[in-house]
């Protein structure tokens, strides 16, 4: 019988076959999701800040991906960031590594937020978009019968920053605001992320090198920046510097020959968040480059994990 990540490697390698297809003649095989239109939770001037809604239609369900009931009820926030861009083609990326078809076939219902790009946003205005992005899901809860206290949260590379980010920068709601959405906290109950930055002060024993991404720092990059502010702003976005006892439990995935994010990131950021107590899972892909070709694999694995960790 061949294995399951075998099989992953067949439906991946389709994918490619289908992507150098023209696109005249591309068709594209029915899934057991559908996508709303592309839905405004902020206004901004810079980008469009957007997400859009998957929600499970029970239809075309794949016997690998093990489908049920068990994400019924529940949301996962998908972060569409890659390189700190969320263009619709990072949310194209997910779905090709089988995310979406994993999720719905067991019931999630999953929120894609693009929370901006470089150069229109810093790091840190992404995490307040992102955070924004997951108070419009509890606010909107009831309209999609999801439970706002039973949230998870997935992303890769930039995205698993960002959303280990906000997770280490959680803001509260306040009862009173005049905002809505501003009434709910930013906070979820288990979070994923895929090869994620952590530490930009120690990439591999050195400063991560930020020259093409410096307006993650600062608007207009660290032209003008003393080697201590830019210090200060890396340690900032570092969420292995910022994890306290009592964060969600975590499930870190990342490949031990990622050329782009060093595995010692996600080794980094287990051994904080250890350290203070919290629980921590770290799955390492033996070859693994920054992606690969089974993804799904582990995407299967973050599927049974939030089963555990939202069912409670």
């Amino acid at each position: 019988m061949f294995s399951s990540r075998f099989r992953f490697g067949l439906v991946a390698l389709a994918l490619v076959c289908v992507a150098c297809i023209p696109a005249a003649a591309q068709f594209e095989m029915p899934h057991c999701w559908d996508i709303s239109a592309e839905i405004p939770y902020a206004d901004s001037p810079k980008e469009k800040l957007v997400l859009q809604v998957i929600t499970p239609n029970g239809k075309n369900l794949n016997p690998i991906y093990k489908p049920g009931d068990s994400g019924k009820g529940k949301g996962i926030i998908d972060v569409i960031s890659g390189g700190w861009n969320s263009s619709e083609g990072r949310q194209n990326e997910h779905k090709a590594a089988g995310l979406y078809d994993i999720l719905a076939s067991r019931g999630y219902t999953v929120f894609c937020v693009r929370p901006g790009s470089l150069p229109n946003f810093t790091g840190l205005e992404m995490v307040a978009n992102l955070q924004r992005g997951v108070r419009w899901v509890k606010e909107h809860a009831k309209e999609y019968n999801i439970d706002p206290a039973r949230l998870g949260m997935i992303g890769a590379s930039a995205g698993g920053h960002l959303d280990l980010l906000s997770m280490t920068h959680p803001s509260d709601g306040d009862p009173k605001s005049s905002d809505p959405l501003l009434r709910h906290d930013s906070r979820v109950k288990a979070v994923v992320a895929l090869f994620p930055p952590t530490d930009f002060l120690n990439w591999g024993g050195k400063p991560a090198p930020i020259d093409k991404s410096a307006e993650l720092l600062f608007p207009g990059g660290v032209k003008d920046k003393t080697k201590e502010q830019i210090d200060a702003a890396l340690k900032d976005l570092s969420p292995l510097h910022h994890v306290t006892a009592g964060e969600p439990p975590v499930l870190l995935i990342h490949g031990d020959s990622d050329p782009i994010v060093p595995l010692q990131q996600s080794q980094a950021m287990e051994k904080a968040l250890k350290e203070k107590g919290n629980d921590v899972t770290l799955i390492v892909n033996q070859g693994g480059g920054h992606f690969w070709i089974t993804i799904g694999e582990e995407m299967l694995m973050a599927t049974d994990w939030f089963d555990k960790q939202l069912a409670k």
